[in-house]
């Protein structure tokens, strides 16, 4: 190895990294900042003015793009062809590069950032060196990580070059790097244009942390972030507490705070294996909380709770005195955390709140494919709902409505919520038929379904759920409507004396 060529936006380690290099007697080539950098830390550089015969211009997006460059990075040193135009053109092997990207990420994920300073960052010719040399890996190192700069020291030192096998990682890296990087520019150009159907998806992620398996102890996984990821997402929450979170873990908890961004007032949701099983909303946090718990103190045992205000120590000691796999919040006050981190096999979760009114796109993988489709994020008015029944509910059934509402479409389909304007009462999820969930939850509300509300994700097939519902002493429904049958519905509900109300959105979640 004799020659190097390094060019990095983020300089850490660069000085020590080109020093081993400068103990191999490999000569480097440099451009701009990286040289002035080196230079000052005494080391030897060759400008790459000097090595083109060219210099940098349009404010530095022309400076590495020359067949001197590309030449000694593509030549192959096994084909003569090749090494006779590199000799006829006097272009000389590079061997290694060690290059990393202009701060494209860094620069979107500022709110201020506008279009034109965005592009500017949008980086041509570290792409093209880093492509160039990964393809030639049989010939040329390649760095795009300050982390491997360590391994290919090393081997330097002890061989003298670089294994075959370490080459070729390393140009995987480099692929892996500059299309994650590309699919980063591709997403925010397609955002700027607001088109909505590209021909092509392509979305990166980064590798958050492995994890010991996935939804069962025999499946391996891995979680991923978004590199722009919302700052309200599991994947970007702070976890101030216990071991690291399971698969199930993180999917939970995302269905978790899906359902709290929905309330303003204060609001606690306890949830189960993707599912609700309390929600409680109250004029204090300590009261949402113990809404969400009285609506079933069984199902949460276990479970993840998740609170739109600071956990108070008081609410710390409600939370203490259940077993609980996780408790999501914005904050914790000091007494809480000191109690609740008593608790040994109890995460702790802080998230900020500030984005939660925010929707986006979600994916969802299938066999050979990818479903990809809005959040189901709608900030519904009551008011534009539709009563179709000669009794029409009262204020308070309204209210009872309002949150039932907000708590059905998170449920898994077929959905049916029962509740009161102060938390839910009965859930019946993912049934097949839905009077089948309409018993479910009218069944674990038991007494307490007299005088409740009921709310279904999706119309009403048939008249059964209507007539079963009011004979148990539910009041009021509040349903999307739509059926052909809708007319049964209502005229059951006429019958029956209770009011309905038809949303014309539906909550289906599969």
């Amino acid at each position: 190895m004799k020659r190097a060529l390094i060019s990095v936006s983020d300089k850490t380690n660069i000085v020590e990294f080109a020093r081993g290099l400068e103990k191999q007697n490999i000569e480097i080539i440099s451009t701009g900042g990286t040289k002035k950098v080196l230079d000052e830390a005494g080391l030897k550089t060759v400008s790459i003015e000097d090595v083109t015969g060219f210099p940098e211009m349009m404010d530095g997006r022309v400076k590495t793009l020359h067949p001197l460059i590309h030449g000694g990075l593509l030549g192959r040193r096994d084909l003569t062809s090749h090494m006779d135009a590199m000799k006829a053109h006097d272009i000389q092997p590079i061997d290694l590069v060690c290059v990393n990207l202009y701060p494209f990420k860094e620069t979107i994920s500022k709110e201020s950032t506008t279009p034109e300073e965005a592009i500017e960052q949008i980086d041509i010719g570290g792409p093209s060196m880093l492509r160039s040399a990964a393809k030639n890996f049989a010939s040329v190192t390649v760095v795009v990580d300050t982390a491997d700069y360590s391994l290919v020291l090393d081997e330097l030192e002890s061989n003298g070059e670089t294994t075959p096998e370490t080459r070729q990682r390393l140009a995987a890296k480099v692929f892996r790097h500059t299309a994650s990087y590309d699919a980063l520019v591709a997403d925010y150009l397609t955002n700027l244009t607001e088109e909505v159907e590209p021909k092509t998806h392509t979305p990166t992620y980064t590798l958050k942390q492995p994890l010991r398996y996935g939804e069962n102890s025999h499946q391996t996984a891995l979680f991923y972030e978004e590199p722009v990821a919302s700052s309200f997402s599991i994947a970007k929450a702070e976890q101030l507490h216990g071991k690291a979170l399971s698969y199930n873990n993180i999917k939970d908890a995302d269905a978790a705070i899906r359902i709290v961004r929905e309330f303003d007032e204060p609001a606690a949701v306890a949830l189960k294996h993707m599912n609700p099983c309390g929600i409680g909303v109250g004029q204090t946090i300590e009261e949402a909380f113990s809404r969400a718990y009285d609506a079933d103190p069984v199902s949460i045992f276990g479970g993840i709770v998740v609170v739109n205000e600071e956990v108070s120590f008081e609410l710390a000691e409600k939370l203490s005195q259940i077993f609980l796999e996780i408790v999501i919040a914005p904050s914790f006050s000091e007494d809480a955390l000191a109690k609740l981190t008593k608790k040994k096999n109890i995460r702790l979760l802080q998230l900020d709140f500030s984005r939660a009114k925010q929707g986006g796109k979600e994916a969802v993988s299938v066999l050979g494919g990818l479903l990809v489709q809005d959040q189901d994020w709608l900030e519904e008015n009551p008011d534009s709902w539709e009563v179709v029944t000669d009794k029409a509910p009262t204020e308070e059934q309204l209210k009872a409505m309002a949150l039932t509402w907000k708590a059905v479409k998170h449920v898994k389909s077929n959905a049916i919520v029962v509740g009161n304007d102060k938390q839910t009462l009965g859930i019946g999820a993912g049934q097949m038929n839905r009077v089948g969930a309409v018993k479910i939850a009218v069944e674990q509300a038991g007494e307490k379904a007299k005088g409740a509300v009921l709310a279904s994700d999706a119309f009403f097939p048939m008249d059964d759920s209507v007539e079963y519902a009011a004979k148990h002493g539910i009041s009021a429904i509040v349903q999307p409507g739509g059926s052909i049958k809708d007319q049964a519905s209502i005229d059951k509900a006429n019958e029956l004396g209770i009011a309905m109300v038809f949303t014309a959105v539906r909550h289906f979640r599969h």
